[in-house]
């Protein structure tokens, strides 16, 4: 008979001792440099506009969200300042070593910041919460000097295409990469194919990395760079060789943001036929959201680099029966 999560606790506990002072740490990181802590609902009408979000009915036309993202930025349009939030998240995705369907994010907001100031804090976050090297799933990290590598320079070095010049052309990023293209695969889906393949398992290995200027069509909700409309200003960081956090400096123009979200949601529809309404209200705060960056880290993912956990289902408190 397979054990209970509650029977396997013993085993578990100094790893969620230790993730427990690392939540103490996080609030009191935030707390030095003036955020404050913020509750937002975890039902919401609209749980994110992702192309391939996978999100969980909550009933009464609602949906559990995957991010608090929304709502913060509702809170920031109100006027609330610099903020951070401790959220349980849910995506209707498989487990894995490294994820789970509920997990908890720790997203924040900073007002004014650019993304060389965003990333900074970054790292000063995991150096203040964490050891000078860290160790997961066979990987050290040292956490000293951080590489930061654009998305040009990483496909141009780990997949060796000039990943700009070939936007939105299929047929011709399959060729730079000297790949056969899949039935169906799109420029997106072999973007994130050769992402995936290619470049991140050569991120944050030795040093953490944080892998800047996505292109355009991969913006999501980040502004284009005014030096080179062709990327975004949006950065992923890698430690111990595991996506850890997801950034943008926000886009404020209301209408670019609705255009977008109206191209996901035709995908999506066409693809899974999953929809959702508008948030019509997360849309209006846009458009007055004031010059500011935001950044979603998976903090399960952080107790995992904390403890040297081998799966993130050791550094839970209940996982699923199954794990």
């Amino acid at each position: 008979m397979r054990s209970q999560p509650w029977q396997t606790l013993p085993d578990r506990l100094p790893l969620l001792r230790r993730r427990a002072k690392l939540a103490a740490a996080v609030r009191a990181f935030f707390a030095a440099r003036g955020y404050m802590e913020v509750e937002t609902p975890y039902a919401v009408p609209a749980p994110g506009e992702e192309v391939h979000l996978r999100a969980r009915p909550a009933g009464a036309g609602q949906w559990l969200h995957t991010s608090p993202e929304f709502a913060m930025k509702k809170l920031l349009a109100g006027g609330s300042g610099p903020i951070f939030q401790l959220a349980r998240v849910w995506r209707d995705e498989p487990w894995s070593g490294t994820h789970a369907p509920e997990f908890t994010m720790l997203e924040w907001y900073r007002m004014g910041a650019d993304m060389p100031a965003l990333m900074q804090e970054t790292f000063a976050l995991l150096r203040a919460i964490l050891p000078p090297a860290v160790t997961c799933q066979g990987i050290t990290t040292v956490l000293d000097a951080p590489e930061h590598l654009t998305m040009a320079e990483a496909f141009a070095r780990y997949a060796g295409v000039d990943v700009l010049a070939s936007a939105g052309d299929v047929m011709a990023l399959a060729a730079a990469a000297d790949v056969d293209l899949r039935a169906g695969e799109d420029w997106e889906d072999l973007f994130f194919r050769l992402l995936l393949e290619r470049v991140e398992p050569h991120l944050g290995r030795e040093r953490a990395t944080f892998l800047t200027h996505w292109p355009a069509e991969q913006a999501a909700l980040a502004r284009r760079c005014p030096e080179d409309p062709r990327v975004a200003e949006r950065f992923e960081l890698y430690v111990c060789g595991i996506e850890l956090a997801n950034a943008f400096v926000e886009l404020t123009d209301a209408a670019e943001q609705r255009a977008r979200f109206e191209a996901d949601r035709a995908r999506r529809h066409a693809m899974y036929g999953q929809d959702w309404t508008m948030d019509e209200g997360f849309l209006d705060a846009v458009g007055t959201l004031p010059a500011c960056s935001g950044i979603a880290l998976g903090f399960d993912r952080l107790a995992m680099l904390a403890t040297s956990a081998r799966r993130i289902a050791d550094v839970l408190w209940l996982p699923d029966d199954c794990h």
